[in-house]
């Protein structure tokens, strides 16, 4: 009750009123009132049915919860544009221009751009500084899109694992319930040079998880890659209700450096069906796809055709594979997958009802008669860039 008087101010019209005219102040102000209207909508959920609430504080609630609907209803949008990004950047700075990456020519701009990178380079003296100050490569990605009113909402790295979600300013309000962790699996799981790092959060009543992976390297070890993201899956939680674990969330993205390789062919057919753009005639010796046919966990994630080049292993500063002694195989080693959450069975099971089961029963039952959809519309790499010896991949979404 307090934290919703503070929120208010003094008086039961001043704030909604401040917020009635917010159309005619200035993007500065407008951002502070975005905010506070989401910490007071945050009240709201957490008021105890006991609570009386003096007369003033429910009718200014009504109006600012009014404003709040009318705002909605002008930023509510069918379709929401999502622009991802996976790539091993082999402890390489970033390169000048980002355009091509980000897709920034594009008639269609993004609502949410979320870039995962793995390899950023974490030596001692650059990890410690990194600590205080952001990363040349958040640095790099920020000072472009904060130009064209993206904001960076979350961020979190582990060693050389570097999650970012950024979004237009003007959904800011709709975006609640952040969290962000990470999970340490390479070296015994002490240095984290391999693992996973996710953020979640709630996007206009969704709840999305993204989870950035670099597991295990070497063509044997495709088993190992497995029990590495059910690992990963299995010890993530979160301090949500609906969604505290990352199967829990409406939508879960799962992507990264996932280093599953192409099996069986020799070097030469691989070349030729890459020369030649039949991607195809590899797809049944790639080892995400083998896994997939016999893991139930992976059975649920969905991923486009790979209809691009694999995007490992190049030269660096060259578009040619691999000519070193070792002459690593070609391989769709970066990828990105998706998992819309199955619709709950129904259950007679008798329990205890609380305030927070409640809630969250009655979310998850709006999120089931609103069900999120999703439509892929690319899935590709970019071949432009040449700083590393991974390509980067690019995924564009459609959630509606």
């Amino acid at each position: 009750m307090d934290e919703i008087s503070r929120l208010l101010g003094h008086t039961g019209h001043g704030r909604s009123d401040s917020l009635l005219s917010d159309a005619t102040q200035s993007k500065g102000s407008k951002l502070v009132l975005r905010h506070r209207l989401n910490q007071l909508l945050t009240c709201v959920d957490d008021l105890d049915p006991k609570d009386e609430l003096h007369e003033k504080v429910v009718k200014t609630l009504d109006n600012a919860l009014l404003v709040c609907g009318k705002r909605a209803n002008k930023l509510k949008k069918d379709r929401f544009r999502l622009h991802m990004v996976t790539w091993n950047v082999a402890t390489a700075d970033p390169p000048d221009d980002v355009t091509s990456l980000l897709h920034l020519n594009s008639p269609k701009s993004p609502d949410l751009y979320v870039i995962g990178l793995q390899e950023v380079y974490s030596g001692p003296l650059r990890f410690m500084s990194d600590v205080v100050f952001d990363d040349p490569w958040s640095h790099r990605l920020m000072s472009t899109l904060a130009p064209r009113n993206y904001i960076k909402v979350s961020s979190i790295r582990m060693q050389g694992l570097l999650l970012l979600f950024f979004s237009k300013l003007q959904h800011l309000p709709f975006i609640r319930d952040i969290q962000a962790t990470y999970t340490r699996t390479g070296i015994f799981g002490y240095w984290g040079n391999k693992g996973g790092v996710s953020i979640r959060l709630s996007f206009y009543g969704h709840t999305l998880c993204f989870l950035n992976c670099h597991l295990a390297a070497h063509m044997k070890y495709a088993t190992e890659r497995v029990d590495e993201f059910e690992h990963i899956m299995n010890t993530q939680t979160f301090e949500c209700k609906t969604a505290p674990r990352v199967v829990d969330h409406s939508l879960v993205f799962w992507f990264g450096d996932l280093n599953f390789r192409i099996q069986d062919h020799g070097m030469h057919f691989v070349r030729s069906c890459i020369s030649n753009q039949t991607y195809n005639l590899l797809w049944s010796k790639d080892q995400l796809i083998m896994m997939k046919n016999k893991e139930e966990m992976l059975q649920e994630f969905e991923e486009g055709h790979l209809d691009f080049q694999p995007t490992y292993k190049f030269d660096l500063n060259s578009d040619t594979y691999d000519s070193s002694g070792k002459k690593r195989k070609p391989a769709w080693t970066d990828r990105i997958l998706w998992r819309l959450r199955p619709k709950a069975p129904t259950t007679t099971d008798e329990h205890v009802e609380t305030t927070e089961t409640v809630k969250g029963a009655r979310e998850l039952e709006e999120d089931e008669e609103y069900p999120l959809k999703i439509r892929q519309d690319l899935y590709t790499s970019d071949m432009e860039y040449s700083v590393s010896d991974h390509k980067p991949v690019v995924g564009v979404f459609t959630l509606e």
